[in-house]
């Protein structure tokens, strides 16, 4: 899966679960509602300044936006070369 997407998806997914509408969220991050709707939509891809502004809306690690709810390393292999 693209981190776009997992971003896209878990943004939407604490915007909706905070009752925030894209307009509301994007005055607590500092950032456009429009450019906020492009990334949920998956039509923008986010630099690592506005995630830091997105977690800190939502008082979360940046990080924690990327995570797709699976465990971290479950699904890690060693690559040969």
């Amino acid at each position: 899966m693209m981190l776009r997407g997992v971003l896209a998806r878990k943004l939407r997914r604490l915007r909706r679960a905070g009752r925030l509408s894209q307009e509301e969220l994007a005055a607590r991050a500092g950032l456009n509602r429009n450019y906020v709707g492009m990334i949920e939509r998956e039509e923008h891809a986010a630099t690592v300044d506005v995630l830091e502004q997105l977690a800190a809306a939502f008082a979360i690690e940046p990080a924690e936006l990327l995570q797709n709810g699976r465990k971290a390393g479950s699904s890690c292999q060693v690559l040969s070369g």
